[in-house]
């Protein structure tokens, strides 16, 4: 493996936690055997937080200017002219490479560099506009219950945040406008099933308080946390992949998994280790 050589590792990232910049490189160097299967050749964005999670991020795109020779790229064309050149979290060395410029949280895109514009799966974010995350994991459950409905393979990752992300793996004969219009169609289901509780409406005051089902990630070039990164919030908190009896669970918490305490966890192995067994064809009545 390439040497990646750590310049101010006691930098201090999380200051409530006094979690530093080496601290986040063991976590990845930890996570990594995990954490790859589902960023290998996928274009990425960096949250790189120079200063500290309690400062405004910087969100880089393009490959960073300095950027070692060994890691993975992808070039992209623009839909408006150009291109783009993202790195691709191949190995592990790219992920401490990637702590080593203040990139708490990488977010990688739906589909793979060899088609990008053909996703292998399809994303709903379940989005509350409060903390109750009893309604969060039943909304889940629904959005679960509706895409094995239409003979997909639901799997489900805590956001680290205050949600969860539903995905199913495709098979890759679908473009990204096709597989977000489906997904846009499959939420009105999903919206249908509890129309009290759930919505399609972006615009918050028209939500009623409702959590809103979010396919925005499935548009082409946009991209959503990797499972397994860090998010920039106290405590360090993991996005994490989940059984689907741990989301039927009342005690489950967006933010149980934290950097400082995953070791029993992933012990446990990955929850979504034959996720890419599962890939199922998008039917085209969507």
């Amino acid at each position: 493996m390439p040497e990646v050589t750590l310049s101010h590792p006691d930098k201090v990232l999380f200051e409530a936690d006094g979690i530093t910049k080496a601290e986040l490189a063991e976590h990845y160097a930890r996570v990594a055997d995990l954490m790859l299967p589902h960023t290998r050749d996928r274009p990425m964005n960096l949250w790189r937080y120079n200063r500290g999670i309690g400062h405004d991020v910087v969100v880089q795109q393009a490959l960073p200017k300095g950027a070692p020779d060994w890691v993975a790229r992808c070039e992209v064309p623009r839909r408006k002219g150009g291109d783009i050149v993202h790195a691709m979290i191949n190995d592990a060395a790219t992920l401490r490479w990637l702590a080593q410029l203040n990139c708490i949280t990488p977010h990688v895109w739906n589909a793979r560099c060899d088609r990008r514009d053909r996703p292998d799966r399809i994303v709903f974010d379940l989005d509350p506009s409060d903390d109750d995350f009893t309604a969060v994991r039943e909304a889940a459950l629904v959005t679960a219950d509706v895409l094995r409905d239409l003979g997909l393979v639901p799997f489900a990752k805590v956001t680290g945040s205050r949600g969860i992300h539903i995905l199913a793996p495709l098979q890759r004969t679908r473009t990204a406008d096709e597989v977000r219009a489906a997904a846009g169609a499959i939420a009105e289901r999903i919206a249908a099933e509890r129309p009290d509780t759930l919505t399609t409406f972006w615009r918050k005051d028209k939500r009623e308080g409702r959590i809103l089902v979010d396919v925005a990630r499935n548009t082409y070039g946009q991209t959503i946390v990797a499972p397994y990164a860090v998010r920039a919030l106290p405590g360090a908190p993991v996005a994490m992949p989940v059984q689907w009896e741990e989301v039927e669970d009342a005690a489950l918490r967006p933010r149980q998994f934290t950097l400082r305490g995953l070791e029993a966890r992933l012990k446990a192995g990955d929850p979504w280790a034959d996720l890419p067994a599962h890939a199922r064809r998008l039917s085209s009545q969507l």
